[in-house]
C-alpha cells in the first residue's frame, strides 16, 4: 500500500490498522474514475475518485475529496476502515444487549416485584370475574 501520498508514517498505521481488521488487499477492488466539482482541469481530464469494494462485507466507499488520486485512496481506505469498525461494533453491541436481555429475563424477582405482580393479577382476575351475566334462573 505504499505510495498513497499520506506520508509513510499514517499509511503504516493504515495499514496496521486493516490488516487488524483482516482486508487483504486482494479482497479489495479499486477502479479510478473522473470527479466532479471544482478543482479544474486536473479533475475534469483524470480519474482522481476512487472507488473501493471489500468484497467480504460488501462495504462500498467512493472518494473525490482532494485533487490528488493518491490522497483520495488513503481517505478511501481510511474510510472502509471506519465502516468496518463500526460494523464490528455495531455487531458487539447487538450481542451485548442480547446477553444483558437474557440475565434479566432470567434473574429472579425481589419480593416486592413478586408482591407487585401477583396484586396485578388479582386485579385482573377481579375484572374478569365482573364480567359475567348476572344468573337470571335464581
Amino acid at each position: 500500500m505504499a505510495g498513497l501520498g499520506a506520508g509513510s508514517e499514517k499509511e503504516a498505521a493504515l495499514a496496521a490498522r486493516l490488516a487488524g481488521l483482516g482486508v487483504k488487499p486482494e479482497d479489495l477492488v479499486e477502479k479510478f474514475i473522473r470527479a466532479g466539482g471544482p478543482g479544474g482541469q486536473n479533475v475534469n481530464k483524470t480519474s482522481t475518485a476512487v472507488y473501493l469494494k471489500h468484497l467480504p462485507s460488501g462495504i462500498e466507499v467512493k472518494m473525490q475529496q482532494e485533487r490528488s488520486q493518491a490522497l483520495n485512496r488513503f481517505l478511501a481506505r481510511r474510510t472502509l476502515a471506519d465502516k468496518l469498525e463500526a460494523r464490528l461494533r455495531g455487531a458487539r453491541n447487538a450481542d451485548a444487549a442480547r446477553v444483558a436481555k437474557l440475565r434479566k429475563q432470567k434473574r429472579k424477582r425481589s419480593r416486592r416485584a413478586q408482591e407487585k405482580v401477583l396484586v396485578a393479577k388479582h386485579l385482573r382476575a377481579d375484572r374478569k370475574a365482573a364480567r359475567t351475566l348476572p344468573d337470571l334462573d335464581a
